[in-house]
């Protein structure tokens, strides 16, 4: 998990990394940091009970209209107790518990959060990347010594198909990251989709 700071109105608003890595190393704080960052509404409160409500429909796989009393109170409730205070004393919300609101922070806001979730058949990044320059080598140190069939393509056009090859893989990874693993990017929490 990783956090990018920018400046805002003239002064950096920074989360303490070890404050990230608290918050958010919990599944169900993770999915109130995401439906937070996806309503947007700093100067709007979130009701809690809107907020439990979209937390217990991801934990429970079912849409909002779905889930049952006792569903929407247990995570009402945990989110009350404990997760958005904890969530207040780390900087992430700023939580009334009288009224049952919540807004995030400015330096919450601004910030961006990455989970790297990896899919049951997928396999990580720097594992594809790094089967990627073992073929790429290969295919290069065949193609310059003369072996069958990588010397019927000349080492220059294994190069530009190589180069290419690179450049969609990269788009791949940045969509990947930046799309599909940055907390409120998408309608659905990385773990849930």
């Amino acid at each position: 998990m990783s956090t990018t700071q920018e400046p805002t109105d003239g002064a950096e608003e920074t989360l303490a990394r070890d404050s990230v890595l608290e918050v958010l190393r919990n599944e169900r704080r993770r999915h109130a940091m995401h439906y937070l960052k996806r309503a947007r509404r700093r100067d709007d409160p979130i009701e809690v009970r809107e907020l439990a409500e979209h937390v217990a429909a991801w934990e429970n796989d079912k849409p909002v209209e779905r889930l049952s009393y006792r569903e929407r109170k247990r995570v009402q409730n945990a989110l009350h107790q404990f997760h958005l205070p904890k969530m207040e004393d780390h900087g992430f919300v700023e939580y009334d518990s009288r009224r049952g609101a919540v807004t995030l922070t400015a330096a919450a806001a601004e910030n961006d959060f990455y989970v790297d979730v990896l899919p049951t058949r997928g396999i990580p990044w720097g594992l594809y990347y790094l089967g990627f320059s073992a073929v790429m080598t290969v295919a290069l140190a065949a193609a310059l010594v003369h072996i069958a069939p990588f010397s019927t393509v000349p080492a220059l056009d294994w190069c530009v198909f190589f180069a290419t090859a690179l450049f969609v893989s990269s788009l791949g990874h940045f969509y990947d990251n930046y799309y599909r693993m940055r907390l409120g990017a998408r309608e659905k929490p990385p773990e849930v989709e």
